[in-house]
């Protein structure tokens, strides 16, 4: 069984969050993304305005949140979507694993956040020098549970060496980290549960993007 049908066969053992639900209008996907790469920019720019990030919003939100985008990113400690994207607490819901894979469990956590805050805008945010891209490129030797995580990233692996075999070195890396992001969108799509239904209707819509280390700009894709 190949990851795509895997995840399709595991869909229905995810719980359909029934309860809770807020229907309140969020802002439009166009909206929050408009927002999401103003505030990139000011970060990479070095005029972030750091909003939400007193004890007033802490007070504010402590009784419900209310997000406006789901990020699914690296757990790489250079990545943190809040301070990148220039927001602040209660702004985003952000899940996080080594390599920005969609498994039962990134797949579940954001359907929890779709269904209960009705965000607009699922984030596919992957980083150049990924180590977990890395290690499937080089065939470096992982532990058990590591090769269990970072063989999803063999597909998107496999297909940059099919289609540009030419690539090498640091471009091989690049053009993986980014197939990598479109494979965990393509991932996401195939759960019929709730994401692709909400993207379907309108209500969702999923982007991908690069955070670049060097320079602190995220790149869309």
């Amino acid at each position: 069984m190949n990851r795509r049908s895997f995840l399709i066969a595991t869909a229905a053992a995810i719980p359909v969050f029934a309860q809770h639900h807020d229907e309140t209008p969020q802002p439009s996907a166009a909206e929050v993304l408009r927002e999401l790469t103003e505030g990139n920019a000011r970060f990479a720019g070095g005029t972030p305005k750091r909003p939400h990030t007193g004890l007033d919003r802490v007070h504010e939100v402590a009784g419900a949140q209310r997000p406006y985008a789901v990020v699914l990113t690296c757990s790489d400690s250079r990545v943190p979507p809040e301070v990148l994207f220039d927001q602040g607490i209660g702004d985003l819901f952000v899940v996080r694993v080594a390599g920005n894979v969609a498994n039962n469990d990134q797949i579940a956590s954001s359907e929890y956040a779709l269904e209960h805050f009705n965000s607009p805008l699922l984030v596919v945010l992957g980083h150049s020098q990924c180590g977990a891209v890395s290690a499937v490129v080089n065939g470096d030797a992982v532990p058990k549970e590591v090769g269990r995580l970072v063989f999803h990233i063999g597909e998107a692996v496999t297909r940059v060496r099919k289609e540009r075999p030419m690539l090498k070195g640091g471009d091989l890396l690049a053009a993986s980290v980014q197939a990598n992001v479109q494979e965990t969108i393509k991932d996401l799509h195939a759960n019929r549960a709730i994401i692709a239904g909400r993207v379907r209707d309108g209500r969702l819509k999923i982007v991908g993007g690069v955070y670049n280390l060097a320079d602190g700009k995220v790149t869309w894709v």
